[in-house]
């Protein structure tokens, strides 16, 4: 088994694994701020490299589009965008994909999704990623791009937005923030624990996120068939008290046939994009093929 050095790396912070066959045994390096810069990128993963000793793959999660072993486009992180991994790293074999896409990967390979071919997983955080597992295979499209699900949208009076989408601006960690407010409370996190503590207030206020996201994972899930949508991100936390609203709204724009859909919170939590990138680094570019 080879040697992977594993990073999941978000817009604003950069988790370190080092993979050496087998996942329960994933050793954690560092959570550390994202490098500012492509030059302070490069040299951290070097330093991680050396401080691992001989590594022969690099299997990375990034917060955008990512293509082979290029990144193509990474809002948060815009030094990323067009570079290509293989070339930064000739000695390393990459495998390197959209956060959402390697998060699933770690659930359809070792977690909620193992034993299915086809699966939706919602990444529900401070924005909205996803990812499509259709007949074994994580679905990537014609720009690497596909299942970009927080562009979603059921209201069309929306006028749109360059930076996200419908979905994400109605019922993203963002949107459950400004939610928060409205009844003194500082955050989402929050708000959730009240609805939790069965606070009437919060849970009235999360219904309405529940039921748009519900009824725009009705088209999704017509449109694939999944035997399961997995919510993965700090909205998993909040299950429990969103589902049922959640669930009323999807079955009630599906056939009957499709109505017994799951909706399961992923096995990893927050420690999915980790684990993926890990396996990720161990497939190289043959890791969407997950069956």
């Amino acid at each position: 088994m080879r040697r992977v050095l594993a990073i999941d790396l978000g817009g604003t912070n950069l988790r370190a694994a080092i993979h050496t066959g087998d996942i329960s045994a994933l050793r954690v390096l560092s959570r550390e701020p994202a490098p500012p810069s492509l030059d302070a990128f490069v040299a951290r993963i070097h330093a991680l490299c050396a401080d691992t000793g001989s590594v022969e793959a690099l299997g990375i999660a990034v917060p955008g589009l990512a293509e082979g072993s290029v990144c193509r486009w990474i809002p948060n992180l815009p030094f990323l965008d067009g570079v290509d991994l293989q070339t930064l790293f000739p000695k390393l074999r990459i495998g390197l994909g959209n956060d959402a896409q390697i998060a699933l990967l770690a659930e359809a390979v070792e977690g909620s999704a193992k034993a299915m071919s086809d699966a939706i997983l919602l990444a529900i955080g401070t924005g909205i990623g996803s990812a499509v597992l259709a007949n074994g295979r994580i679905v990537a499209g014609a720009h690497a791009g596909a299942c970009s699900f927080g562009w979603a949208c059921a209201d069309i009076k929306d006028h749109g937005g360059e930076r996200s989408g419908w979905l994400e601006r109605v019922a993203s960690g963002r949107a459950l923030d400004a939610l928060a407010g409205q009844i003194g409370l500082a955050n989402g996190r929050q708000l959730i624990a009240a609805a939790q503590a069965g606070e009437l207030a919060a849970r009235t206020l999360l219904e309405v996120p529940a039921r748009q996201l519900g009824t725009a994972l009705a088209g999704a899930v017509a449109l694939l068939d999944p035997q399961a949508v997995l919510i993965s991100g700090g909205l998993a936390e909040a299950l429990n008290v969103m589902r049922p609203p959640l669930l009323a709204s999807l079955r009630r724009q599906l056939p009957s046939h499709l109505r017994g859909i799951a909706i399961e919170p992923g096995q990893f939590g927050s420690d999915a994009g980790l684990v993926g990138a890990a396996l990720a680094g161990g497939l190289g570019e043959r890791w969407r093929q997950v069956r």
